[in-house]
């Protein structure tokens, strides 16, 4: 399904509606180029998983750990050169912890992902703040 966001604000919310579908084990594949909205969208999905940390983004440390009603793994992949790393780092053990795992730049590991992950693609859209969210996995 697309929808239309005008500003971080209703990203976040999108974000925060799909959080009530998930349950634990999801993975959740974002695809976006660099500033499309990415860590907004999960600062919603962690709100809605009953986060109350401050949400950034884990460019440097790879993967940054909140708990909610189900723990939030975000991951950020930009660095990753290939699956290889992301099993370095344990990535088997988090898909088993029983959380929710948010995967920024999926495409860089797209062969370690589960079949059934949520896809959420986001591009920027004709206006300034403007972005198209593409959900595929789940009904909102």
């Amino acid at each position: 399904m697309e929808y239309v966001t005008r500003g971080p604000m209703e990203t976040e919310a999108l974000g925060e509606k799909l959080a009530g579908k998930l349950k634990a084990g999801d993975v959740i594949a974002y695809t976006g180029d660099l500033g499309a909205g990415k860590t907004a969208f999960t600062r919603g999905l962690a709100r809605g998983l009953g986060v109350t940390d401050r949400v950034t983004s884990p460019t440097f440390t790879i993967v940054n750990e909140y708990e909610g009603r189900l723990p939030l793994f975000h991951f950020d992949m930009y660095r990753l050169s290939s699956s290889e790393e992301l099993f370095d780092i344990g990535w088997e053990d988090y898909l088993e912890r029983g959380g929710v795992c948010a995967v920024e730049w999926s495409e860089n590991i797209d062969d370690a992902l589960p079949e059934d992950c949520i896809w959420v693609r986001i591009a920027r859209g004709g206006e300034d703040e403007e972005r198209i969210v593409t959900i595929e996995g789940v009904e909102l």
